[in-house]
């Protein structure tokens, strides 16, 4: 079912067309022009436009051109009683996705409704793989602190070294993480992530290293661990910090003897891995509190990487803004907004102390709540509205 938008002048096409698309379940909503067709564009979510080319006040044409002004991934169908070839080819050129002439084949019309769904579908997959594939793979900066990161994964990621990986919360350290694999020669093989502190204590064990079926209870069938998934490629211990003292033994045992074993088999499996860690935690200091091993800690910290909250790179602020807002604005089909410079300059006056990962849902807030621009009134009221 689709939300469709009709724009005609003429009353009895209007009625017609809203008959036939209601009988087939779509939602339909009627304008007698192009104004009127507009405004309600602007103030609705549509799947599908129906719009009239020789109409009063606006031609469809226009509210074509101002409709992909508004939103660029929204099938627009041209209709005319006056069609000739050269106006169905500006109207191509300029977006539309079919034209179709009057008197209406409603046959046709229906299919062409929904070839543009299907095309819509396709498009919002395509655009959710792609942003899956890429989205973790830009460290946006060119700030000091941000540039030394960079030349370290340079330096380092051709190696098979072990990373440890430290930072605040929201920095960026998977994207780091994520670097060192595609600039390596693993690249082509898995990237296995693990975060140490979302699996529980008792399960941490099972998920690194497999079980053999009936090894516990609910061990239905046979499963293989982190680290033999990530054979000949890459895993990723997040959250090490957190990781229990026993899972931490079994772990430093792993990487010193090269092999696993999965839990209720005494068979050893070859593991061929690269190992990046990371953490928020100062694990010198953990390790004079006792909770967590010193021989753990020198095995992975052969490179140590720190990267630097959004406050120690502020003058970043500007290019992470322009991308935020060109890949959002892209998520949701529309053109991108102006983020004028004093609204910059009020984002760097801002403590960040949930770092990328709060100044992305900012953006993203600004983006929702703003129309066209963002400027320092739209950051002041919208940027940290808990602390008003």
């Amino acid at each position: 079912m689709a939300k469709i938008l009709v724009i005609d002048d003429e009353k009895s096409i209007r009625d017609t067309l809203k008959e036939i698309l209601e009988y087939e379940d779509h939602k339909v909503d009627l304008a007698a022009d192009g104004e009127e067709g507009l405004e309600q564009f602007k103030n609705n979510k549509y799947d599908i436009v129906l719009l009239d080319i020789k109409m009063p006040k606006k031609d469809g044409i226009e509210v074509l051109e101002d409709i992909f002004g508004v939103a660029t991934d929204v099938p627009v169908i041209m209709i005319s009683g006056h069609g000739n070839i050269d106006t169905a080819v500006e109207s191509i050129k300029k977006g539309a996705y079919d034209f179709i002439e009057k008197p209406l084949d409603l046959n046709r019309l229906l299919v062409t409704i929904r070839n543009a769904m299907d095309r819509t579908s396709l498009i919002k997959e395509t655009k959710t793989l792609k942003r899956q594939v890429t989205k973790t793979y830009d460290i946006i900066g060119e700030s000091e602190p941000i540039t030394q990161v960079k030349d370290m994964i340079e330096k380092v990621a051709p190696t098979d070294a072990r990373v440890l990986i430290t930072g605040p919360n929201g920095s960026g350290k998977e994207l780091v993480a994520r670097w060192l694999h595609e600039k390596s020669c693993r690249a082509e093989f898995p990237f296995v992530e693990v975060n140490c502190a979302a699996i529980p204590s008792e399960l941490i064990e099972s998920e690194l290293f497999g079980h053999e079926k009936g090894a516990f209870t609910s061990a239905h069938k046979q499963r293989k661990g982190k680290f033999e998934q990530a054979h000949t490629g890459t895993i990723f211990l997040d959250e090490i910090g957190d990781m229990s003292l026993n899972a931490q033994a079994k772990v430093l045992k792993a990487l010193e003897e090269k092999k696993v074993s999965r839990v209720g088999s005494d068979k050893d499996i070859h593991i061929d891995v690269r190992i990046i860690a990371a953490t928020n935690k100062n694990l010198k200091e953990e390790i004079e509190k006792s909770n967590f091993r010193e021989d753990l800690y020198h095995r992975l910290s052969v490179i140590l990487i720190s990267v630097p909250g959004l406050n120690d790179r502020k003058k970043d602020i500007p290019l992470l803004a322009d991308h935020f807002n060109e890949l959002i604005c892209t998520d949701y089909g529309v053109p991108k907004l102006d983020i004028k410079e004093d609204a910059i300059e009020e984002l760097k006056k801002i403590n960040w102390t949930g770092n990328i990962r709060e100044f992305r849902n900012v953006v993203e807030r600004l983006i929702i709540l703003c129309d066209k621009e963002i400027t320092d009134k739209d950051v002041i009221a919208y940027a940290q509205p808990i602390s008003k």
